[in-house]
């Protein structure tokens, strides 16, 4: 039996891609989910044209299978992702508890949009959901396509098929934020019934981050500058409303702009506050190497702390020098050496030597919270959605952890570099939750 769904288009959110409604609304659209029983007895693979052969334990047809969905046209990083979760399947011989799975990684991107085609997000959620062998889903790779593929997939007739994603951080996914547009997080699950899990700290969680520095830091307040953009409002808003519940003074706030080149006004109206520490709230400008020299210069010895959209670590150095020097940059993950054995040695094989989200590692994460939730589960997708959502996880990979109601990893870590003699180093990992619980 077959449920015939039609919706109204979401409306544009901020925080990802304009024109995202129009794609979502012909994929949703009259959309025909096959009910698809639990123990679905012959198994359906999807097409080849934007998927790979079902990879199985080779001892008769899967019960189920689980999909990966990433930017494969994006480079050497998604393929590691892909790498790292047949590894994982390979080390659970393609069983989960009484269920047998096969494997098949599915492309989102193009040679235009190797980051995720908006087009072929819907058209690959509408394969997913349409097809009632898959049980679970690993992606997607950007935020923008998860933004299109979780209305779609969570209206199966048998209930939300899940997505658990290694590297989705736009927060206005599972929770409102600083940055989030009109209706988020409400316009991606059009059941009500929730059916993301996340395993990496979204925007604004650094903001949260960056308050529990100051207060180990002993910082008696601290300045919040942001880039009026939806990620940097995000950062900021965290900043801010973590701030005022755990008591860390806000010396102001300001924005500079994208365009930017000269910061005179904005550092005097920074040192006239006298701050402990100053947040920078959004991705780098062009010119924006001269604000942390400004900063440096004015207000030496204020503590600069910055996300990971600001700069990477590394450039970040390169880029500014010796102003750069004692400088806090926030990345969300662990560090490889925190991995659980499993996750080094996914490191090890597939991955590269510093803290990023996603990577095979986490992508081997998501895979095993998805076997674990199969194995728990009634063979249905609404009972695998619901064990994801609910239950916690121990000695895993990324150590224990659990997802709270809305999807998002608790506690998220989020990993502290340190610039000292212009080097990178790390200084610490923050464990990091929602004050909304």
């Amino acid at each position: 039996m077959a449920s015939c769904l039609r919706r109204e288009p979401a409306p544009y959110s901020e925080g990802v891609t304009r024109g995202l409604p129009a794609l979502i609304a012909p994929a949703a659209a009259a959309l025909c989910l096959a009910a698809g029983a639990a123990g679905a007895p012959h198994v359906q693979p999807l097409p080849s044209s934007f998927c790979s052969k079902v990879v199985s334990g080779g001892t008769g047809t899967p019960d189920y299978l689980i999909v990966s969905d990433l930017g494969l046209q994006r480079g050497s990083f998604p393929a590691a992702m892909v790498a790292g979760i047949k590894f994982v399947l390979a080390q659970h011989r393609f069983k989960a508890g009484r269920y047998s799975v096969g494997y098949q990684s599915c492309d989102d991107s193009t040679p235009q949009n190797p980051q995720g085609d908006l087009a072929k997000c819907a058209s690959n959620a509408k394969a997913y959901a349409g097809n009632a062998s898959v049980i679970g889903v690993v992606g997607a790779w950007s935020s923008d396509c998860t933004a299109v593929e979780l209305p779609i997939v969570g209206q199966s007739a048998t209930g939300p098929l899940v997505l658990v994603s290694p590297t989705n951080t736009h927060p206005g996914l599972t929770h409102s934020s600083g940055g989030s547009g009109p209706g988020e997080p409400a316009v991606y699950y059009p059941t009500g019934k929730r059916n993301l899990a996340r395993l990496v700290a979204p925007d604004d969680f650094q903001g949260i981050a960056a308050v529990l520095l100051a207060k180990q830091l002993r910082l008696r307040s601290v300045f919040v500058l942001d880039d009026a953009e939806s990620y940097g409002l995000d950062v900021a808003g965290g900043f801010k409303r973590a701030a005022a519940k755990l008591g860390v003074s806000l010396a102001g706030t300001a924005s500079w702009g994208v365009s930017q080149s000269r910061f005179d006004a904005v550092v005097k109206r920074i040192a006239r506050a006298h701050p402990a520490g100053v947040l920078l709230g959004g991705y780098a400008c062009p010119g924006c190497a001269g604000l942390v020299k400004a900063l440096h210069a004015r207000i030496p010895d204020a503590r600069i702390i910055a996300p990971d959209g600001f700069l990477p670590v590394s450039s970040l150095v390169k880029a500014i020098g010796s102003a750069a020097e004692g400088m806090f940059v926030l990345e969300p993950g662990l560090p490889p050496s925190r991995f659980g054995a499993l996750g080094q040695k996914l490191q090890r094989k597939f991955g590269k030597a510093q803290a990023e989200a996603g990577g095979a590692p986490v992508a081997g994460q998501a895979v095993e919270v998805i076997l674990d939730a199969i194995a728990r589960s009634d063979g249905s997708r609404a009972s695998v959605t619901a064990h994801v959502i609910a239950d916690p996880v121990h000695g895993a990979i990324l150590g224990d952890f659990a997802f709270d109601r809305n999807g998002d990893m608790r506690p998220s870590p989020v990993t502290v570099w340190r610039v000292t003699h212009g080097r990178q180093a790390i200084d610490r990992v923050l464990r990091v939750s929602s004050l909304r619980q």
